[in-house]
């Protein structure tokens, strides 16, 4: 079970910091990654970091405002937001992939993920 929360409503320019607790199995077994949703929009990839946290992958989009981080000590994967647009207004959700312990890779295509959160709402006004 994926639980996100962290969302909000801010202004153009702020920062918001996500997170993503992960219940009911070995977190790090898990590769993780971040997606949105915006009204009328398909769900769109936004960040990614493999199950150790060695590699992470971002959208093209982020352009360096965002970060993604996790802590398997806490089970837990983390999306800081900074300056953000009202283009980043979308439900974000939270999704883990089953991995071997080999692995080393982060995922970009939701249809690759396993597990995925309800979502949290970040809205940013202009």
């Amino acid at each position: 079970q994926l639980t996100e929360s962290g969302g909000g409503l801010v202004q153009a320019g702020d920062s918001l910091r996500l997170s993503c607790v992960a219940s009911g199995g070995r977190f790090s077994a898990y590769a993780m990654g971040w997606f949105r949703q915006a009204p009328g929009k398909e769900r769109e990839f936004v960040a990614a970091i493999s199950r150790e946290g060695n590699y992470a992958g971002y959208a093209e989009f982020v352009r360096g405002r965002f970060t993604i981080s996790r802590d398997n000590g806490k089970d837990s994967v983390y999306l800081q937001m900074n300056s953000l647009e009202p283009e980043d207004t979308a439900v974000y959700f939270c999704a883990e992939k089953v991995v071997p312990t080999y692995a080393s890779s982060y995922y970009k295509s939701e249809w690759q993920y396993d597990y995925w959160g309800q979502g949290t709402q970040v809205t940013v006004s202009s």
